[in-house]
């Protein structure tokens, strides 16, 4: 995975991505911009279009990681754009659309003949618009549509930019590689960063899940007693099942791996989190990434958690907000109820734990939440458990 920082639609983007990942992938699957389409994925059909460093590019033969320390504009960053709003105006009122596929990358490629070209020949036109193909309108009305965008602007004094504002040749967003993995591509001259200058690279950046649900559980130890507890990482790893740190752990950032045994798949999940806290509030929060090589499987996190004294202070509620993300061939078996129980399941098994080491009883192996996350053992559970809830409703009726 490489750690790339870039700007999409003006706001900041870190993520880790493999290096073969092509950037609209990374925006459609990572970022959720999916105004961004795939057509042919071959960089002919134009659907992909978008804006690098203000320049149009075809996103699906782009890897992500060529873009690090570029500007990316989707066709959702263009709302409020002048020439694009026009051009959403003339393609309506030229009948310029039908299915609107084609349309994101249309208008994007649109929009720079608009900058570009002095007066609305349209030879010119369909010349700039033959790197996006359209099943649909026949191209009739898409060109009337840019031309009168073209000649209304030049009528309103609005002169054309040369180049579209180009200041040099090459590749849209060259030159903008700032991690170290991105520099090895520059040769053996290139000189490596040290581990202080890629400090900043390395933050675990936020997402939005893809799963959101909630959780709790008890504890008969006062709120600052646990809150304190949950500050020490190797303490948190020790309670949760199948965790282990690979990494001198700060107050901030751990890193480590979370095993899960699924049947004959075994998962090594290695990455990286990110650790908040607020003492006032009794609250936290954790976000972290992680990959297993031998499944290509992917995971994003966070847990939220809130602290509630109970019984007059002398027990604690632990309130849970768990998001993630999964992707890869993990994610074609995770089903939402399943991963649901799973996780009710290792929360259990983490407030038992987590009891114990309150108590101050320590076990070692596997008593110490060292075990494996064995998927087949808590499938079994969960199976009974819905089965007799079957039975139940068989009996109540």
């Amino acid at each position: 995975m490489t750690t790339i920082g870039l700007t999409v639609n003006a706001r900041s983007v870190t993520a880790s991505v493999e290096p073969r990942t092509h950037l609209a992938d990374f925006l459609r699957d990572n970022l959720d911009l999916t105004g961004t389409h795939l057509g042919c994925e071959h960089g002919v059909c134009g659907a992909c279009t978008l804006l690098i460093d203000d320049m149009p590019a075809r996103s699906c033969i782009t890897y992500a990681v060529a873009c690090d320390g570029a500007r990316v504009t989707t066709i959702e960053g263009l709302d409020d754009d002048e020439i694009a709003t026009e051009l959403r105006a003339a393609f309506a009122r030229e009948h310029a659309l039908q299915c609107g596929y084609c349309t994101p990358g249309m208008l994007i490629s649109a929009r720079d003949l608009v900058l570009r070209l002095a007066e609305p020949d349209e030879r010119s036109v369909r010349a700039g618009l033959s790197g996006n193909l359209c099943r649909c309108t026949g191209y009739v009305g898409i060109v009337h549509a840019v031309r009168a965008v073209i000649d209304q602007r030049r009528k309103r004094g609005m002169a054309p930019i040369a180049g579209g504002g180009r200041q040099a040749l090459g590749p849209a967003g060259a030159g903008h590689a700032t991690n170290v993995a991105a520099a090895n591509f520059a040769g053996p001259a290139a000189k490596a960063k040290t581990p202080g200058e890629v400090s900043d690279t390395n933050a675990i950046p936020d997402f939005t899940p893809a799963k959101l649900f909630s959780d709790h559980f008890m504890v008969p130890y006062p709120p600052n007693r646990v809150f304190a507890m949950l500050g020490d990482v190797r303490q948190v790893a020790a309670c949760l099942p199948g965790a282990s740190l690979t990494a001198e752990p700060t107050p901030e950032r751990v890193e480590g791996t979370i095993r899960v045994k699924l049947g004959p798949i075994s998962a090594d999940f290695r990455g990286a989190a990110r650790v908040e806290r607020d003492l006032e509030k009794l609250s936290g929060r954790i976000v972290g990434m992680g990959r297993d090589q031998r499944s290509r499987s992917s995971t994003q996190g966070e847990i939220r958690y809130h602290l509630v004294a109970v019984e007059q202070g002398a027990a604690t509620r632990v309130e849970l907000s768990i998001g993630y993300s999964l992707k890869g061939m993990l994610a074609q078996i995770a089903r939402d109820g399943l991963v649901r129980d799973l996780a009710a399941r290792l929360t259990a098994d983490f407030a038992r734990n987590l009891d114990r080491h309150l108590s101050g009883h320590r076990p070692t192996g596997a008593q110490a939440g060292q075990e494996d996350l064995d998927g087949v053992s808590l499938l079994t559970g969960l199976l009974r458990q819905r089965v007799m809830k079957a039975i139940r409703r068989l009996l109540r009726r």
